[in-house]
């Protein structure tokens, strides 16, 4: 396999029925909550299926929130047969300088394989508890709260536990998570450009904050598949893919009832256990599913609250349509599926591209947020709409920085300065102008009113950026501002 290209296929020779990922686009399409930004499906090692619902695209990184946890813990195992870790060290000793402050027993017995499994001994998330502690080293913010019950016994949801496990390997490697895997990883699958968000200690975050595009995605699910081997070279440690996905710590009572039935089959090392096969999976629809009894991947980004919804209609769908052996006679299905992939879109907000004639008092109008504050954007204050030679213009001032923005084009206007984003939208009536932004590199978009009578405006996220991450930061790190 090409570390430049994926090979291709049409789904019928991979034994994949184009009316099933018909079935599965429409249902996506349709959820109510759901917004779809792509989707790769793999099948038999060849890319059958896949499309970006524009202003999305192929080639642009895309936040991919928790499942950066699945590459940190790649990065684990490659460390791991490097000799520089080992699974069953205590946490404490790659960490000398806390010695003397770490002197819970508990804190004292947590292994390294116990923070990769999300099984520390806290029963709950420690993260905000992490950072109060200690907020210049979350790591010994964390091992100063002592677990509520032994490690390896209970399972907890805990970004702080993938945070240590990433300060471990960038300690031991001398090296940040995407330099360590640069030549080891990211260069042999042929992924492109990544970025990783960094904390205060400089430290990238392991636990999110990783920008990188689907076809990064697919690739490292199907390096997962093929038991880590990539055109015939063994990129992860022999044993590794079966010591990550099996069931380490189990959640829930493993069954498929319950409203979350996919999250509560137990966890592995930074992989999720499913109803079928395995995935790494981040907030908001970041998925990367690996099903080895389909020899199949699928990779999609999102913006949805609606995550288990999501992988009800895989199986409902997809799942169905992978078949046992090659279809035949289907080149007019996989053509019309082709063409649907090439053209899917999300639906531009409505207005129109300029205020009524005899309305241009619009220009240099400003606004203040209704209320007095925005109750879903605390720091943004002001908002000023101009007319000029190009146009009409957004200007969006958040905790005193300004944001500029082009407004009032039919569909979708992208830029990438002074942020990667598509606005849409216009003048809803003479008094109203209503927009739409996505940030591009996230799976965010902003909607924002304005009400000219009163010079107030609104605004709501659709998905609220986790973090609490300043609009001038709506971008993959390292990138210009």
């Amino acid at each position: 396999m090409s570390a430049r290209s994926l090979p291709s296929s049409t789904p019928a020779a991979q034994g994949v029925d184009a009316a099933g990922v018909h079935a599965f686009l429409d249902a996506l399409e349709a959820a109510p909550g759901i917004e779809p930004h792509s989707l790769m499906v793999m099948r038999h090692g060849h890319l059958v299926a896949s499309g970006w619902w524009a202003p999305y695209t192929p080639e642009r990184p895309h936040l991919l929130y928790s499942l950066s946890k699945s590459f940190t813990a790649t990065a684990a195992g490659i460390a791991l047969a490097e000799g520089l870790l080992r699974l069953d060290d205590p946490v404490i000793s790659y960490f000398p300088e806390f010695e003397a402050d770490i002197t819970d027993p508990r804190s004292r017995a947590m292994l390294v394989r116990h923070v990769a499994s999300m099984a520390s001994g806290h029963e709950t998330e420690t993260l905000d508890r992490a950072l109060a502690t200690d907020r210049a080293d979350m790591a010994r913010g964390f091992l100063l709260l002592p677990p509520e019950r032994d490690p390896g016994t209970v399972f907890a949801y805990n970004q702080p536990t993938t945070y240590t496990l990433a300060a471990i390997v960038q300690r031991v490697t001398g090296q940040s998570l995407t330099a360590y895997l640069g030549p080891r990883l990211l260069e042999p699958l042929g992924i492109g450009r990544t970025a990783w968000t960094r904390d205060r200690a400089g430290r990238e975050l392991g636990f999110s904050g990783l920008h990188a595009t689907t076809d990064a995605i697919a690739r490292l699910g199907q390096l997962y598949l093929q038991d880590g081997v990539w055109d015939g070279e063994r990129l992860l440690p022999e044993g590794w893919v079966a010591e990550a996905t099996r069931l380490h710590i189990a959640n829930g009572d493993g069954t498929a009832g319950g409203a979350w039935p996919d999250w509560q089959r137990g966890y592995g090392l930074q992989f999720w256990k499913s109803r079928h096969g395995y995935r790494g999976d981040g907030a908001y629809g970041q998925f990367c599913l690996v099903l080895p009894e389909h020899d199949a991947v699928i990779a999609t980004t999102a913006a949805t609250e609606q995550m288990q919804e999501v992988l009800n209609l895989v199986w409902e769908h997809l799942l169905p349509a992978f078949g046992p052996e090659p279809l035949p006679d289907r080149r007019d299905e996989d053509a019309v599926l082709r063409e649907r992939l090439a053209r899917l879109a999300l639906p531009p907000a409505p207005g129109k591209s300029a205020p009524p004639e005899g309305q241009q008092n619009w220009s240099g109008a400003e606004f203040t947020p209704y209320g007095g504050v925005c109750a879903d954007q605390p720091k943004l204050t002001g908002l000023a709409v101009t007319a000029d030679a190009g146009g009409w213009a957004l200007r969006l001032t958040e905790d005193g920085h300004d944001l500029d923005l082009r407004v009032g084009e039919d569909g979708w206007t992208v830029t990438d300065e002074p942020l990667p984003t598509a606005v849409s939208g216009g003048w809803a009536d003479a008094d109203t102008l209503a927009a739409d932004i996505v940030f591009l590199e996230t799976p965010h978009r902003l909607t924002l009113a304005c009400s000219l009578p009163d010079r107030t405006f609104t605004v709501r996220w659709h998905t609220t950026p986790l973090g609490g991450t300043p609009l001038r930061e709506m971008r993959a790190p390292g990138s210009s501002a």
